[in-house]
């Protein structure tokens, strides 16, 4: 059984026990989350699609950490021009397990 979970302005195909990374949420480690947002859901040999969500549908998961990802440099260079800029970026997300798939 699988879902696919819109959060975040992005899309997540998830099954149970999968460990996601999506944008930061709201919460501590060890608190429950629920994703209403369910586009799509399949139990194997039926898939309901929604228009655009469904309505009976949910997925349950935990909150398994709360970090920031990796730096990234952003170096801006004009040749001849002598403009350089060198600035890091750290986004903020969130780790979530999938415990359950509830759906209609």
């Amino acid at each position: 059984m699988y879902a696919v979970v819109a959060t975040g302005g992005k899309q997540y195909k998830v099954t149970k026990g999968d460990v996601l990374r999506i944008e930061k949420i709201a919460g501590d480690v060890g608190d429950s989350v629920t994703f209403d947002k369910v586009l799509m859901l399949s139990d194997g040999d039926a898939v309901s699609l929604g228009q655009p969500v469904l309505e009976n549908a949910s997925v349950q998961a935990r909150i398994v950490e709360q970090a920031r990802s990796k730096k990234i440099l952003v170096f801006k260079y004009k040749r001849r021009k002598r403009y350089r800029l060198k600035k890091g970026h750290r986004q903020s997300y969130t780790a979530v397990q999938i415990d359950d798939i509830a759906g209609a």
